[in-house]
C-alpha cells in the first residue's frame, strides 16, 4: 500500500471527520487478501528494523492510540502489529472503566502515568478519548465539559510531542452490519464466547450516539502534531496493512539511528 493511500485516511486539522462518508469496507486500492498479506510481510520486516533502532537510540518514543467500537479489532490489530517485535521495546495498556483511585484524580492522570518511555513503542487499547466518548454518551459529562476536555487533550498531546513522543491516533471504522456479524460469531462460537459481553449489546443500542461522539471528538482533536487516521475495519486484512503502513511511514520520518559504541573498540579483543 502506497503512503498516498494512507494520506486519504488522515483527518486534516480544522476539517470534519465525515465518518458518514468513509467506507468501513474500503480496500484502499488493495486487490486481494493474498497480495495484501505479502505486502504486509515486507512492511513488518522493515518495521522490526525501525523499531529496534528506536529502542537502541532511546531518545524518542511512539504512542499508537487505538479507538473503535466493540469488535472493531483493537486486540487483533495489537497482536498483528506487535508480532515479531522486541517485547522489551513495547508497552501495551488497555483502559477500562476507571478505578476508585483513578476517579479521585483528573481524567488524564491515569493515562499520563503509562505513556511510553524513550525508546519504546506504546499502544493504548482505548485511551483518554473514552472520557469524551463513552463519558459523553453515558451522560457523565455534558457538551460544555466535552469541549473543555477537547482543548485540554490537544494541549496535553502537544506537550507529549514537544517532549519527544510521536502520537499515531487510529480510529478503527467499523460498520454496524459487520459488528452484528462479529457479535453473532462470538455468541455462537464456543472458542470465542469468552469475548462476548451482554453489555456490548447495550452499547450497540446507542450506535448513532457513539458515531456522533466519534465525529465530534475526532474533528475537535485532530491537530497538526497529532492527527487522526480513520482506518476501514470491516476487512481485517485491510485494517492490518493500513496500520502497519502508517506506523512504518511514521518511523521512517523519525529515522531512528543506532548510537555509536560507548567506548572506542579498535583495541578491544575478546579472549
Amino acid at each position: 500500500m502506497r503512503e498516498k493511500a494512507i494520506a486519504q485516511l488522515r483527518v486534516a486539522p480544522g476539517s470534519s471527520a465525515r465518518l458518514d462518508r468513509r467506507d468501513p469496507a474500503d480496500k484502499l486500492g488493495l486487490s486481494d487478501k493474498v497480495k495484501a498479506e505479502a505486502e504486509a510481510a515486507t512492511l513488518f520486516a522493515e518495521f522490526d528494523d525501525l523499531h529496534n533502532r528506536l529502542w537502541a537510540e532511546a531518545t524518542r518514543s511512539v504512542l499508537l492510540v487505538l479507538q473503535g467500537m466493540d469488535t472493531s479489532g483493537k486486540d487483533g490489530t495489537i497482536r498483528r502489529v506487535l508480532s515479531g517485535l522486541n517485547p522489551q521495546g513495547c508497552e501495551v495498556t488497555s483502559f477500562k472503566a476507571p478505578s476508585e483511585t483513578e476517579r479521585a484524580h483528573e481524567y488524564l492522570w491515569r493515562v499520563h502515568a503509562v505513556c511510553p518511555a524513550r525508546g519504546k513503542l506504546g499502544v493504548f487499547n482505548r485511551s483518554h478519548y473514552e472520557d469524551v466518548l463513552a463519558a459523553r454518551v453515558l451522560g457523565i459529562v455534558d457538551a460544555d465539559e466535552c469541549r473543555r476536555r477537547f482543548r485540554q487533550i490537544v494541549e496535553w498531546e502537544r506537550m507529549l510531542t514537544e517532549e519527544g513522543t510521536t502520537l499515531v491516533k487510529v480510529c478503527l471504522h467499523l460498520s454496524k452490519d459487520e459488528q452484528r456479524k462479529r457479535l453473532e460469531e462470538r455468541l455462537h462460537d464456543p472458542k470465542k464466547q469468552w469475548k462476548f459481553k451482554v453489555e456490548d449489546l447495550d452499547t450497540r443500542k446507542h450506535w448513532a450516539d457513539y458515531q456522533a461522539a466519534y465525529e465530534e471528538s475526532i474533528t475537535a482533536t485532530s491537530s497538526a502534531q497529532a492527527p487522526w487516521y480513520v482506518v476501514p475495519a470491516d476487512r481485517k486484512w485491510v485494517r492490518d496493512v493500513a496500520v502497519v503502513t502508517l506506523l512504518v511511514a511514521t518511523f521512517r520520518q523519525l529515522d531512528p539511528q543506532i548510537p555509536p559504541p560507548h567506548t572506542r573498540l579498535e583495541n578491544v579483543a575478546v579472549d
